[in-house]
């Protein structure tokens, strides 16, 4: 058996990687997922290469007795358990950065989308054949504020982005950085001035403890009446609920979301509530309200689609194939720290 087993291969990734003889002499490739049904076909690899869909949870890890590495092809690791990796000494590297453009460009695509109408110009005259432009007044983002969290390297092309468009900046970062802030001509605030201030608000932060719920039911009342929330980071960042009552008071103005809480819930639905897999009430009420935010007028929902450009994914399948063969090589990059 080789030693490294590549998950949620698409057709394309495998044209793609004929590119890379050598790897594939080292590398089985697999279109699934990992779950707790098939974990054990994968139990003799070393070296596991993953997408998001694939869930590294305890129970799923130790059924894994010879794997040495998790490698997954993102940014974030929110999908694996880092903490029990550590305590099994498993390594897991990740991609630091190969859709900072790609992200940015996808957040101002939304942004436009949903406040100037575009999703329901486009609907009314294929859907409804009416040409006319009865109830899609928009507004401009020209002189309007954006609140943009998180300055890394995906905030920081936000902000380039937006100052083409004559917005006015603001940013949170927990860890700030002026620099950037006097090249770009953009002002650090907290969270709470951000929030009250902004007419935009756009996250671009990992999911960690730290940033779990950072827009939640207790500052949600702090965002400026009207203001249209982005995001494309991930799901866990804001408080479901509290975004559904937000929107439902009308207190914020719409959303363009590329990232749900319990997405992963969505595409199974059906065959998991059948099961009764669902367990956790809080779960179970958040797909819920995912699925009702699908059908509200001032939403818009994507699949998790911001960093899908071939570019990207290029990127992605280059890094993940080089932090594998320097793990194998005993020189091993992009550790999660």
């Amino acid at each position: 058996m080789k030693p490294v087993a590549f998950l949620e291969i698409s057709d394309w990734e495998k044209e793609y990687l004929k590119s890379f003889p050598e790897f594939l002499e080292i590398a089985d490739l697999y279109s699934e997922s990992l779950n707790e049904e098939n974990v054990e076909r994968f139990s003799d690899y070393k070296v596991i290469s993953c997408f998001i869909s694939s869930q590294f949870t305890k129970e799923i890890i130790e059924k894994l007795p010879n794997l040495r590495l998790i490698s997954t092809r993102s940014t974030g690791y929110d999908h694996i358990d880092v903490n029990y990796c550590k305590e099994r000494g498993i390594n897991v590297a990740y991609v630091p950065s190969y859709g900072s453009h790609t992200v940015a460009e996808y957040t101002f695509g939304l942004l436009l989308c949903l406040i100037r109408k575009i999703y329901d110009a486009y609907h009314q005259v294929r859907e409804s054949g009416l040409f006319n432009v009865e109830n899609l007044t928009g507004r401009e983002l020209y002189s309007k504020t954006i609140g943009v969290i998180g300055t890394g390297r995906i905030g920081a092309n936000v902000i380039k982005i937006a100052k083409g468009f004559e917005m006015k900046v603001l940013a949170y970062d927990k860890y700030p950085n002026e620099e950037l802030a006097k090249d770009l001509g953009f002002k650090y605030v907290s969270l709470e001035e951000l929030l009250k201030n902004s007419d935009v608000i756009t996250f671009h932060v990992p999911y960690t403890s730290e940033t779990h719920h950072l827009l939640n039911k207790d500052n949600i009342s702090l965002v400026k009446k009207g203001a249209y929330v982005i995001n494309t980071s991930r799901g866990g960042i804001i408080e479901t609920e509290a975004l559904f009552q937000a929107l439902k008071s009308k207190q914020i103005g719409g959303a363009a979301l590329d990232v749900l809480e319990e997405e992963g819930l969505i595409k199974e639905e059906q065959e998991l509530l059948l099961k009764g897999a669902i367990k956790e009430p809080e779960k179970l009420k958040n797909m819920l309200l995912n699925i009702i935010f699908i059908d509200l007028d001032n939403v818009i929902v994507s699949p998790h689609n911001a960093f899908n450009t071939e570019e990207a994914l290029q990127n992605l399948l280059a890094t993940s194939i080089e932090n594998i063969t320097n793990f194998l090589k005993g020189n091993p990059l992009n550790l999660v720290p």
